[in-house]
């Protein structure tokens, strides 16, 4: 029952790739069911600001489960940048009929930890800023999957943090029924880790966490469900329910319908 469940097109502004060729791929390779996740960005420096359509979105996507759908679950979802930044924008996008919304951080105010972000600051200092924006963002909660939440070791090569910010972080996620993504494009980028490994895994099962998605955060064709096997081996090790969301309902891989609420 593999499903890729954070997956870029051509609806998002960092990705050429057609969900038809995504659906073809899927089937060729076995795997029971697609998301497409597209980003939704606001931060005037991102590039992305402006650039998604959600109604051209679902309209291919319903001529993709028209096609496809009878051998292929394809899911409708949404990569919701600084929802707790935008929380007018994120009310009006979720009354579309999505599957899930995974939440992510990936501005600091106008810092991303690019290259030239690091040249001039500490990543020690960079990552203080993030957690303290991505707790912001699990309290507003609201969404469905925590996405990355290491994002910045993507780019530093390492993931620094103070335990007591992780644990409140994590807490809060519990309290409001936020599952966490374990995304495998790090593994792509050179890293040996995926987002996030072990350490945080750790910390996530210990404050109560239970619940991860897997997702290969595929921008391009040829990344469909890469390293999904060492995401689903280390969801094992700490014995963490694997889900994905149909309707912003939980439902177990394979299994029933997961308790919890429904946004």
């Amino acid at each position: 029952m593999v499903k890729d469940l954070h997956v870029h097109t051509r609806f998002s502004c960092d990705s050429d790739a057609s969900m038809e060729e995504y659906c073809k791929s899927a089937l060729r390779t076995g795997l029971s069911g697609i998301a497409f996740t597209e980003h939704i960005d606001f931060n005037p420096a991102d590039e992305g600001n402006g650039f998604y359509e959600a109604d051209r979105y679902f309209s291919c996507l319903e001529k993709m489960r028209t096609r496809y759908g009878d051998d292929l679950k394809i899911l409708a979802g949404l990569e919701f940048s600084e929802p707790h930044v935008y929380p007018a924008q994120y009310d009006e996008i979720s009354k579309y009929p999505y599957d899930f919304i995974i939440g992510s951080v990936h501005w600091v105010g106008d810092l991303f930890p690019s290259l030239e972000m690091r040249q001039w600051m500490p990543a020690s200092d960079f990552f203080a800023q993030y957690w303290a924006e991505v707790q912001k963002a699990v309290a507003f909660g609201k969404f469905d999957s925590l996405g990355h939440i290491d994002f910045p070791k993507r780019y530093c090569s390492d993931v620094l943090y103070d335990t007591a910010i992780l644990e409140q972080i994590f807490l809060e996620m519990v309290k409001n029924d936020i599952s966490l993504e374990i995304n495998t494009s790090s593994l792509r980028k050179g890293l040996t880790e995926s987002m996030p490994d072990s350490s945080l895994l750790v910390l996530y099962k210990k404050c109560g966490g239970c619940r991860v998605m897997i997702g290969s955060d595929a921008h391009f064709v040829t990344d469909l469900a890469a390293d999904y096997e060492y995401a689903n081996r280390l969801a094992d090790r700490f014995s963490l329910q694997k889900v994905y969301y149909e309707n912003r309902k939980p439902i177990l891989m394979g299994f029933r319908t997961v308790p919890g609420s429904i946004r």
